[in-house]
């Protein structure tokens, strides 16, 4: 029994350990374009949620209220076509600015993911959006290569959209 009972706690240590460093080392998508309007029109596209099915190929539903601290739900497609609902927590609603929210699947460090889009505004009257993602958690050095090669060509593909819908307006 005290044989057992030190593997499990060498197996424990191990597992907290491979955690952490999972936490402290975030596996970063990032993904930014120059868009042909303000950081307003921007932002006013970006948080129309409603017209989302029209335009929008990665985030195709977005619900709930635009509040820090809020919870929404979001339903995300990727490059195959398979979608999935996830309600995570707004962190920063920054008009004209910033959109961050973080999703985990519970209880959290397993994979935790923090999203945003920044706005800066740039020479006449252009936007940068840098629009990426940290993951973070133990299963996430497993899913490395399926977030690059479903989930990041997804972001591109909104940023695109996002683009040419806001510079329309």
């Amino acid at each position: 029994m005290k044989k057992f009972l030190v593997a499990l706690g060498a197996v424990l240590v191990l597992v907290a350990g491979w955690t952490v460093y999972t936490i402290a080392r975030p596996f970063v998508l990032h993904t930014e374009i120059e868009i042909d309007a303000s950081p307003e029109q921007v932002w006013k596209v970006l948080t129309d949620r409603e017209a989302y099915p029209e335009w929008n190929p990665f985030i195709i539903s977005s619900t709930g209220e635009l509040t820090a601290g809020a919870t929404i739900t979001n339903v995300l497609r990727d490059t195959k076509g398979s979608e999935t609902e996830f309600i995570p927590k707004l962190l920063v609603v920054t008009p004209d600015q910033e959109l961050r929210w973080i999703g985990k699947i519970p209880p959290g460090a397993v994979f935790d993911g923090e999203h945003s889009f920044v706005l800066t505004a740039l020479p006449d009257g252009r936007t940068r959006l840098v629009h990426e993602e940290k993951f973070t958690g133990a299963a996430v050095p497993f899913t490395r290569s399926m977030l690059t090669d479903t989930i990041k060509p997804q972001f591109e593909a909104m940023n695109r959209a996002l683009a040419t819908r806001a510079e329309a307006n």
